[in-house]
């Protein structure tokens, strides 16, 4: 039998509130059934839907609950035997964190449907912030846009994990990236990692986007949302695609929609919301590599252990990162 501790220390919201809501407690190590793994984790990202939960946004979300869509770790236990104990694995989204306690703990149990397996010598902190990250960037270039090597495309929201990695990727199929940030300082870091023109975002960015790209670009990812929406479809060409994924401003409703006065003439607009099922293992395994050759950079801003956890919820929040926030136990 698979042997670890009956206790463990969690992170724990009792009800919707600011960061201090976030109380770090000793819960019983929960029991993996056949079907599910138990993960210990090592790392985890912070997550704008973690946010949406603290803030009492998200639908569907009973408490009290361990938050956290996402985890890396070696499997502890899987009664089935679908995954032998001591694996890499990561696991993300399926209702982590929402209808069942997720990854601010020091254990989890998943569905085996959730969980990724892995081998990578790469430290966890960065291990820690490449699954949802990486998976939503990857479903939004895939299913989102289509995406297809040399067109252009535009991140709304370029500084934010997401933004990063999607450019990341995007430079790997040889497309023409530009991206915006709401702070001038964080231009560099955009150029760093490879993006082609970086844009101020003032709110209305369309006409400096057709300075560029006069017919407007072939594909743009939302990651701002309903706010910048309008504008990023008028940044967009005839039979481009825009794809809705993120709401970094807490907005995602659009009030009285009448298609024909909201959609430019032409232009597509799609969504995106993933699952684990969405990033296939040869892809991670791939990202892994590269990041391991030295070819990419994970965009990690800041690291923080789980005593941290009140701290680094108020540090999301307040929108100063550049990359991707990561808890390490």
């Amino acid at each position: 039998m698979p042997e670890y501790p009956d206790t463990m220390r969690a992170v724990v919201l009792d009800a919707p509130g600011p960061p201090e809501a976030l109380h770090l407690r000793t819960l019983p190590v929960p029991t993996p059934e056949p079907g599910q793994v138990l993960l210990r984790v090592k790392a985890f990202g912070l997550n704008r839907s973690e946010l949406h939960t603290r803030l009492g946004l998200a639908q569907g979300v009973t408490f009290p609950r361990v938050l956290g869509i996402e985890a890396v770790g070696v499997v502890a236990d899987c009664p089935g035997g679908e995954l032998p104990v001591g694996r890499q694995v990561a696991a993300m989204m399926g209702g982590m964190g929402r209808t069942y306690d997720g990854g601010y703990a020091e254990y989890t149990c998943v569905p085996v449907s959730q969980v990724i397996p892995f081998t990578s010598e790469l430290d966890w902190a960065t291990l820690g912030a490449i699954p949802e990250m990486l998976q939503t960037s990857y479903g939004s270039l895939t299913v989102g846009l289509d995406a297809q090597p040399g067109q252009s495309i535009l991140i709304r929201g370029g500084t934010s994990s997401v933004g990063m990695a999607t450019a990341i990727l995007a430079k790997q199929r040889g497309m023409t990236v530009l991206a915006t940030t709401r702070n001038p300082a964080k231009t560099a870091a955009l150029h760093k990692i490879g993006v082609d023109h970086t844009i101020v975002d003032t709110g209305e960015i369309a006409p400096q986007v057709r300075e560029i790209i006069p017919a407007g670009v072939d594909t743009a990812l939302e990651l701002i949302g309903t706010p910048t929406l309008p504008d990023t479809l008028r940044a967009t060409r005839i039979h481009g695609v825009v794809c809705f994924t993120g709401m970094l401003s807490n907005q995602w409703t659009v009030e009285n929609f009448y298609p024909i006065a909201y959609l430019p003439r032409g232009v597509r607009l799609a969504a995106y919301g993933g699952d684990a099922g969405d990033l296939p293992a040869d892809v991670l395994q791939s990202f892994l590599d590269t990041v391991a050759a030295g070819t990419v950079t994970v965009p990690v801003h800041r690291l923080f252990n789980l005593d941290q956890i009140q701290e680094a919820h108020a540090y999301m929040e307040s929108d100063s990162a550049t990359g991707k926030l990561v808890v390490v136990l």
